[in-house]
């Protein structure tokens, strides 16, 4: 249960400890619309959220999952009223709701990623762009070395800048002195491990895939995983951030319900990369709900 999407996953435990996708899909939601930065759910936001619920357990029983696993990341969790929305899940649809911290989130989308990407010995900054926060990660095939959850999820960013369409040079310029003293304490471990490689999980990083898939730039695989060459992400931002929300809408492989997100994502991904002198950036399909079958079959 994420800020902007409701996820589902549906799988197939073996007996070996692996799993099996059967099913994967989401629900747009956009739970922090009009309240996340006064923690607040709305009553509009709150029922899109009841409504996913119910779409997803009509898959759920199409299925015949006999075991339901639910987790709310960070529109829940600093919500005054998110209790709330845990409680009415519980009553309307008999589902206990898990609401997480961002440690938990990091160590979920950490163990989500290695699943989709072959990590050796060498530490990688892995990054999670979500509606309410954004987790990052410091680690490499073995082990994470630091992590931290950023309440700078893009839905706060859009209601706390509220940038024109198309957002404009000083409104960049805002967006980044801000994330220039958000992230101070990203600076040491950073400067510490030396990660140069960046990989992105879920809607975002989905969402640059897809545009250059589209566009032929490259190739879909069929893996959970695909490096963008730097170049052709530094040319898809410079567009992005020219574009009006009408134009977005038009671009092949967008994702209608990052349209208005895309712009403030691609700035935070550019802010990283240009910051810390990131050399090579992988896009992971797998995240949090990956990362939490993964735990599950495994007994981490």
């Amino acid at each position: 249960m994420g800020t902007n999407t409701f996820n589902l996953l549906v799988a197939s435990v073996n007996g070996d400890l692996s799993y099996q996708i059967i099913h994967s899909s989401k629900q747009a939601v956009k739970l922090g619309e009009g309240g996340i930065n006064q923690k607040y759910i709305t009553p509009a936001a709150y029922q899109r959220g009841l409504n996913a619920i119910g779409e997803h357990m009509r898959t759920i029983l199409l299925h015949g999952a006999n075991e339901i696993f639910a987790f709310a990341t960070s529109a829940t969790r600093n919500a005054s009223n998110g209790h709330e929305l845990v409680a009415d899940i519980k009553n309307l649809f008999g589902v206990d709701v898990q609401v997480i911290g961002g440690d938990e989130e990091a160590e979920l989308i950490y163990m989500g990623i290695r699943q989709a990407v072959e990590l050796n010995s060498e530490n990688v900054l892995m990054l999670d762009i979500g509606g309410g926060s954004n987790e990052m990660i410091i680690g490499n095939g073995e082990r994470f070395h630091w992590k931290r959850s950023y309440d700078l999820g893009i839905s706060r960013l859009l209601q706390q800048f509220n940038p024109s369409d198309p957002i404009a040079e000083d409104e960049i310029a805002a967006v980044e002195e801000y994330l220039e003293a958000q992230l101070a304490d990203l600076i040491e471990p950073m400067e510490h491990f030396k990660p140069k490689m960046i990989i992105g999980s879920s809607g975002s990083f989905d969402t640059y895939r897809n545009i250059l898939v589209a566009a032929n730039i490259v190739k879909a695989n069929g893996d959970p995983s695909i490096e963008i060459p730097m170049e052709e992400y530094f040319n898809l931002h410079n567009h992005l951030i020219k574009t009006s929300k009408q134009q977005r809408s038009a671009i092949p492989g967008m994702d209608p319900m990052r349209v208005e997100m895309i712009v403030l994502a691609t700035i935070f991904t550019h802010f990283l990369v240009r910051r810390f002198g990131i050399e090579r950036m992988v896009q992971s399909s797998y995240a949090l709900k990956e990362g939490a079958v993964w735990r599950m079959i495994n007994g981490a």
